[in-house]
């Protein structure tokens, strides 16, 4: 097992160097649109209409924006500087400053600065917890994040699918198809040891992610398919796109399918969505 410490400097340095890249990431393209379209579509329908949230490993702030243009006010928490620096920017960019209330460099690992109870909704949105490859440390993040949030607040995670990792590989780097029983088994990427070209990761299983939500005494509400039907199918699914029409009638099959238990399983991102018990 590599040393906490080697993965948290390999997971800073990666997201050091593309944090621009994760800016642009869920705008890049339909395809990829994809993943923030259907993620905002499960936070309109189980965030409460107001109050304080915590955007917990939300790098440049996509999200953040998002719903302070809605009113939330917002505490964003990030391991990277670098994306911080891009969310002020981009915050100041489009003024809304007064609802995001703090900007903190940390870890999902350690919500120490919070006291109980503290947000009426907390999100740990685009694999941060897929970047922690410690057992002991995803169930450390998953009890901060759960401690954090008032009871019968809602709580919406995304992980990197493992199912879907493997339909990458396939696709995009069949030379380390030699690395798929491992990635099947135990769902541990370490990069110059399981291949290279990503960051140290864990890949999930929707059970996984499931039972580590609800060990923490959380209510599971959904488990959703971040690209839904698309998933792996970026070529056809920015076609698309290029006729409105087409693409509106597609994207509403999508979001009605995308809980859908034989899609979630093999999605390149799963969310999940659950409540605090009280």
């Amino acid at each position: 097992m590599v040393k906490k410490e080697k993965v948290e400097k390999l997971v800073k340095d990666w997201f050091a160097k593309t944090a621009d890249y994760e800016w642009k990431r869920l705008k890049q393209d339909a395809y990829h649109q994809l993943e923030f379209i259907v993620t905002n579509h499960f936070l309109k329908k189980y965030l409460p209409k107001k109050g304080l949230v915590l955007d917990a490993g939300g790098g440049p702030g996509r999200y953040t924006i998002e719903l302070a243009k809605k009113g939330y006010n917002i505490v964003l928490l990030d391991l990277v500087k670098e994306m911080l620096e891009i969310a002020k920017k981009q915050i100041k960019r489009e003024r809304i400053q007064h609802n995001v209330k703090r900007m903190i460099e940390g870890s999902v690992t350690d919500l120490s600065t919070f006291i109980d109870e503290t947000f009426d909704a907390v999100l740990c949105l685009g694999g941060p917890l897929s970047h922690l490859l410690d057992s002991e440390q995803r169930e450390t993040a998953a009890r901060e994040l759960v401690r954090v949030a008032k009871k019968n607040a809602p709580l919406f995670v995304s992980v990197i699918g493992r199912f879907g990792l493997l339909k990458t590989i396939l696709k995009e780097f069949p030379e380390e198809m030699k690395y798929s029983s491992h990635h099947l088994e135990v769902g541990d990427y370490i990069p110059g040891v399981q291949g290279k070209g990503f960051t140290a990761a864990h890949w999930f299983t929707p059970e996984e992610l499931q039972r580590l939500l609800e060990k923490q005494n959380v209510e599971t509400l959904d488990l959703v398919a971040l690209e839904g039907l698309s998933s792996h199918l970026e070529e056809a699914t920015n076609r698309l796109y290029e006729d409105k029409e087409k693409w509106n009638m597609w994207l509403d099959i999508v979001i009605r399918t995308c809980n859908q238990p034989s899609i979630v399983g093999t999605a390149e991102h799963i969310l999940y969505v659950g409540r605090k018990r009280k």
